[in-house]
């Protein structure tokens, strides 16, 4: 049995070399225009094989590890899972992934699809990780983090990079945040390369664990409180993601499950999109005015979109 990878905050050369690694599994995604007049752009992570941009950290981590173990296992709510199911199936590695009895059946389906087995169990983060590192330990499998590992990482972080080279003249980023693994690696990639482009970290306002950390100058768990962006429910930032964190991002917002929501429906019927609520969190922050700088970039991280969540918002009146 592997123990989680964990580590030390990657440095910009991680990130670089991880470019190869990712490469081919994950797709260089689309900046696309928002409101071009306005300097809002989207990063489009939601065009990924997966769905999310998880697969790029788990296409670093598992690259690393192939060949020398018998198989892997992960905790997730859904979009990780699926990477990692993805790409192991692409390696030939056995996975097994453990989810939330509450995981959408898009997301469910799409683990099963990519061969992986797959295990429900709990509602929260710690709950499923419990259960990952027993079966870790009981069936001698390699344990991948979701987020808080060094590889994890510095594979995200590619997609800051891709940022940086797609938008020359950024002045923002918006990601989300939830154990922090997406925005620290952009965090860490954008402030080594122009530490002038702001960075903003973007939480569901009834989950705000970084926010919170943040105000007491260590990391906190706040409550397990439910939210429609359901990849964002984490209730403490990692270790290695809280000191990414501490050192690259510039400030924290919180949209509420209104604002989200709003943002989910315009992002289909104004700009063609299928994004699930945890990938429009950061689309939500720029519309609801609570970035300034221009022109910003907000991180679309997923597309797994519930399609009953979405009928409903169509079809609901107003």
């Amino acid at each position: 049995m592997s123990a989680p990878a964990g580590g030390r905050v990657p440095e910009l050369a991680d990130i670089h070399d991880a470019v190869a690694r990712v490469a081919p599994y994950a797709r260089r995604t689309p900046v696309h225009p928002w409101d071009e007049r306005q300097g809002i752009f989207m990063k489009l992570e939601s065009l990924q094989p997966t769905g999310s941009f998880k697969v790029r950290g788990a296409a670093n981590h598992l690259s690393t590890i192939a060949g020398k173990v018998s198989g892997v296992v992960t905790a997730s709510s859904g979009n990780h899972g699926q990477a990692i199911a993805y790409v192991a199936a692409r390696l030939g590695i056995p996975a097994v992934v453990v989810v939330p009895e509450t995981v959408t059946q898009v997301k469910a389906s799409a683990i099963t699809g990519y061969g992986a087995e797959l295990v429900r169990c709990g509602t929260t983060m710690s709950e499923r990780y419990d259960m990952a590192m027993r079966l870790a330990q009981e069936r001698g499998l390699h344990m991948v983090p979701s987020f808080d590992d060094t590889l994890v990482i510095a594979g995200q972080g590619t997609c800051g990079l891709e940022i940086l080279e797609q938008v020359p003249d950024l002045a923002a980023v918006a990601a989300p945040a939830s154990g922090g693994g997406l925005l620290s690696g952009v965090a860490l990639a954008i402030k080594a390369l122009r530490p002038q482009v702001w960075v903003i970290g973007v939480e569901p306002l009834n989950v705000a664990r970084f926010a919170a950390s943040r105000a007491a100058g260590k990391r906190v768990s706040v409550p397990s409180v439910d939210t429609i962006a359901d990849g964002l429910r984490g209730q403490k930032p990692g270790g290695l993601t809280w000191e990414a964190t501490c050192r690259a991002v510039d400030e924290f917002v919180a949209v509420d499950d209104a604002a989200i929501l709003d943002t989910v429906r315009r992002l289909c019927v104004e700009a063609h999109l299928a994004v699930e609520p945890s990938g429009a969190i950061s689309v939500a922050a720029l519309l609801s005015g609570l970035v300034k700088h221009r022109p910003a970039v907000a991180v679309v991280s997923g597309g797994n979109l519930d399609p009953a969540l979405l009928a409903g918002l169509l079809t609901r009146p107003g």
